[in-house]
């Protein structure tokens, strides 16, 4: 990763939104390095309560919310 880039464990605890007009979700926790170099990520979407799996690569797209 590029020293830009915020860490995994910067990211818990922060809120990014699908998209700009998407869901937001709530990250955390870190998961396992998946192939290609990204990472797991776990999150919560707010408005289902739905905890599931998401790429760093993919969070790192999404807008910051809050």
């Amino acid at each position: 990763m590029d020293s830009q880039m915020p860490t995994p464990q910067a990211l818990i605890g922060t809120w990014r939104r699908f998209g700009p007009l998407g869901p937001v979700y709530e990250i955390l926790s870190a998961g396992g390095k998946l192939t290609g170099g990204d990472r797991a990520m776990r999150i919560r979407v707010v408005e289902s309560g739905e905890e599931l799996d998401y790429r760093l690569s993919e969070i790192l797209e999404d807008p910051r919310d809050r």
